[in-house]
């Protein structure tokens, strides 16, 4: 899909929301721009004794917050216009969830299924001492995170690498993903899908807007389509059929497949796991024709979950679902969003409804820079209270609590929980706030959500004194 420039697709879609906003073209022209773009070449000694040239990328988008954030992706397919789309789609993305940092993207142009763990953690240091060299990490400067390819362990062999590099007291929010062992935070792995989840549910929560889709209000009942049983695909189908949703078709690299009275997903999971990652030959579906075949198949949400680039003007008019939740940076080209908008259906935007990932390593930096663990203050406090008040309930309704009651009733609130909580918050406030913007001036959730972060990030940048 080379025809399509990542960034380019960016920056056309934040002009159409500029025309929306009072901010002067010189002050929008800084916004789009790059301010760093790097691009290293290094060596990596290999197993068998060889040397191999690694390509890496980081680019720094805006620094109208700092740090700069964003994911380290491992893959063949990086190259510096992706890696700038991503950056630039991080500065939107954390200015429409009011997470207070400059976006920011990395990338390693490798297939990390083709080297051993000792390359991958050799491949990773090297690249961590490149990025140190050249202040393009640091818990104040710019703070990784996992992306594709990449997982806790590649973020452990960072932060490690990091803290013998430097004696920075807050060495530990030089990263975010890492395990928790590590300064991790309890609930970042499935925190995109979490948050994936969350976006989709408060949409569907609107009667009026499901009501206009010609669907009944709430998940429940509805079918989806996701494209990737990756972490994030994956974490979103669980969620979603928590919720009492049907997962129906599935695409994958290798295939897709389909079947109208629902997929199982953990047996699919299973069937992943012995068969290499993909899905072909899974017998309790239906096989179609082409990898994304079954995006056009029938349903109530389509989520793409992959990769950029997965909706393109070629297949868009043979898109059925009603919902699109863009659960994958870019699935959905410039002229797809058209296409798919002006039938009507709802595109829940990827600067928006993939920012789970971002809000939780925030929480994590905080954690870090904080040096304490969330609850650890107030738990223990918080359940003592609440069995005080059960206690009194249970004295003036002749009510007695059972052991495994109180345990429910009296929780109080851990780290997870307390993550939890505050990652549905930010995507129930940021989806209220970019709809209430889509129906007042008219226009699509993806060009709300534009809206929303340019005026964010040109406030920001005026209060800096940097313009008149």
């Amino acid at each position: 899909m080379s025809e399509y420039k990542f960034y380019d697709q960016v920056n056309k879609a934040f002009d159409r929301a500029a025309a929306y906003t009072k901010i002067e073209q010189g002050l929008l022209s800084q916004m789009k721009a790059c301010n760093d773009v790097l691009h290293i070449q290094f060596p990596v000694e290999m197993d068998d004794g060889s040397i191999k040239v690694i390509d890496g990328y980081r680019v720094e988008h805006s620094h109208h917050k700092m740090p700069t954030k964003g994911g380290i992706r491992y893959s063949t397919m990086v190259n510096e216009d992706e890696t700038m789309a991503l950056a630039a789609l991080m500065t939107y993305k954390c200015a429409v969830v009011d997470v207070p940092f400059g976006g920011a993207k990395g990338g390693i142009k490798i297939d990390p299924k083709k080297y051993s763990v000792t390359e991958l953690e050799r491949i990773t240091r090297r690249y961590t001492f490149e990025l140190y060299k050249k202040s393009f990490i640091g818990p104040g400067n710019d703070v990784p995170a996992p992306d594709m390819g990449s997982g806790a362990r590649e973020m452990g062999w960072i932060f490690d690498t990091y803290r013998q590099l430097s004696n920075d007291i807050n060495a530990e929010g030089c990263v975010t993903g890492k395990p928790v062992g590590q300064g991790g935070i309890r609930g970042r792995t499935e925190a995109t899908g979490r948050g994936v989840y969350f976006g989709i549910k408060e949409a569907c929560d609107s009667k009026e807007d499901m009501k206009e889709l010609g669907l009944e209000k709430g998940i429940e009942g509805k079918t989806f389509i996701v494209q990737g049983l990756g972490n994030v695909g994956y974490h979103t189908a669980m969620y979603m059929i928590e919720a009492g949703a049907k997962m129906i078709g599935v695409a994958e690299f290798d295939g897709s497949i389909y079947n109208d009275r629902g997929i199982d997903l953990e047996d699919l999971m299973a069937y992943k796991k012995e068969n290499n990652g993909g899905i072909s030959g899974y017998d309790k579906a239906s096989a179609m024709k082409s990898n994304n075949a079954v995006l056009e198949e029938e349903c109530d949400i389509l989520i793409p979950a992959a990769l950029e680039n997965q909706l393109t003007e070629m297949n868009a008019p043979k898109i059925k679902a009603k919902i699109i939740g863009e659960a994958a940076n870019g699935p959905t080209t410039d002229k797809a969003h058209e296409i798919i908008k002006e039938r009507g259906a709802l595109i829940i935007p990827d600067n928006y409804l993939n920012a789970g990932g971002v809000t939780v390593s925030y929480f994590e930096w905080l954690k870090n820079i904080q040096h304490v663990r969330f609850g650890r203050m107030g738990k223990r406090f918080e359940e003592n209270s609440y069995k005080k008040i059960l206690s009194v309930i249970e004295t003036i309704s002749d009510r007695k609590f059972t052991e495994d009651e109180l345990a429910v009733l009296a929780q109080g609130g851990g780290e997870r929980e307390l993550v939890d909580s505050g990652l549905e918050e930010t995507m129930v406030n940021a989806y209220n706030e970019i709809n209430e913007l889509r129906k007042q001036h008219n226009v699509d959730l993806r060009t709300a959500a534009f809206i929303s972060a340019i005026n964010k990030v040109g406030f920001m940048y005026k209060g800096m004194g940097i313009f008149p």
